[in-house]
């Protein structure tokens, strides 16, 4: 008997959730490899307990739920949530907040929903908010990088940063600004004059080690898409959205400025965003013009968050929950025709149209 001839779009074996998963982890080694060269060690600290601590967790409450543990954890989602949450935390932060952050992604943002696949909001943006809201001084405590060292200093050891990771032992010129932290405080100076003052601006772009990390993962985004890990609409359409945001309130570097669209594209977690997060195939939207509106809302929401709020410098965590939260909105008036139908039907709808 012959064999049945099966082709697109059905999905073939090669396209498991733990490949891609896999695929995703490959391609944060690049902005990792930056993080670490800028900021040191701490990067491979937080990043190795996170991935183990979540992987530790998904296990437990699998066990817990009566779930085969090993077929779960070959799908590599947990380890995916862990490398996001090292490198979203500051390096040689307490670890303490590597594990709570776990813990939260997990156990509460993960499983408590029934698991992956069902969860309606980024685990590890989940963690990162929850935190950044409950201790502000910890989350925001980014060690200073590298070429803003002094001369002969160079990134912690790895026993001194073990040491600052689990005993909280004092390191020397430990912690400085962030672009986005001096530019939301600012008030006075021009641009210029904040570069000239601010040696954390000390970069080609956007600030001395964030554009080089950024353009790392921008790689990283790259290979995914390569790989048709995902489409590019909803990453594409979020750096355009951003950078039209800061190109229309652009006003050449007065001290109401808050950069240029150069700067917002290369400073923070933009690109780890736009590539990582956004394109979470569970808690985004479905469709393709979905994925441009869910994409270009995150953008702009980003540029508001960074320019006009009041507390947090960077606007990526909350921007991607609060469309975590609209996704479902979006998907409803979003939904492309179905092939044989004149007009496009609801997610909800299940009535019979033109006659089919």
């Amino acid at each position: 008997m012959a064999l049945l001839n099966i082709t697109s779009p059905h999905t073939q074996g090669a396209n498991r959730t733990g490949r891609v998963m896999r695929l995703v982890v490959y391609a944060t080694f690049p902005g990792i490899a930056a993080l670490t060269h800028f900021f040191g060690v701490g990067v491979l600290i937080n990043v190795f307990l996170a991935s183990l601590m979540c992987i530790a967790f998904e296990a437990a409450v699998l066990k817990l739920r009566q779930r085969p543990i090993l077929f779960y954890l070959r799908d590599c989602s947990a380890l995916v949530t862990g490398v996001l949450i090292g490198v979203s935390l500051p390096a040689y932060c307490p670890w303490w907040l590597v594990v709570s952050a776990s813990f939260i992604a997990i156990v509460l943002a993960k499983q408590l929903y029934g698991g992956m696949g069902f969860n309606p909001f980024n685990p590890a943006m989940v963690a990162y908010a929850l935190l950044l809201v409950s201790f502000p001084l910890q989350m925001t405590s980014w060690p200073t990088p590298l070429p803003l060292l002094a001369d002969g200093q160079t990134t912690p050891s790895i026993v001194t940063a073990l040491n600052k990771v689990f005993f909280s032992t004092p390191i020397d010129g430990y912690s400085s600004a962030t672009v986005l932290d001096i530019m939301k405080q600012n008030s006075g100076l021009t641009l210029s004059d904040l570069y000239q003052q601010e040696p954390v601006f000390d970069g080609r772009w956007a600030g001395a080690g964030w554009e080089w990390v950024n353009i790392a993962f921008l790689i990283g985004g790259i290979y995914l898409l390569y790989k048709k890990v995902f489409t590019w609409h909803a990453p594409v359409s979020m750096l355009t959205a951003l950078a039209l945001m800061a190109a229309l309130f652009y006003d050449s570097g007065s001290s109401n400025s808050s950069g240029s669209p150069i700067f917002h594209l290369l400073s923070g977690a933009t690109m780890l965003g736009a590539f990582f997060i956004v394109t979470d195939p569970v808690s985004s939207a479905v469709s393709t013009r979905g994925r441009i509106v869910y994409g270009a809302l995150i953008g702009v929401l980003v540029y508001v968050i960074r320019s006009w709020g009041t507390s947090y410098p960077d606007g990526v965590a909350f921007a991607v929950l609060l469309m975590n939260f609209a996704a479902p909105f979006i998907d409803y008036y979003t939904t492309p025709r179905t092939y044989g139908h004149k007009k496009p039907r609801r997610a909800t709808d299940n009535s019979p149209r033109d006659g089919h």
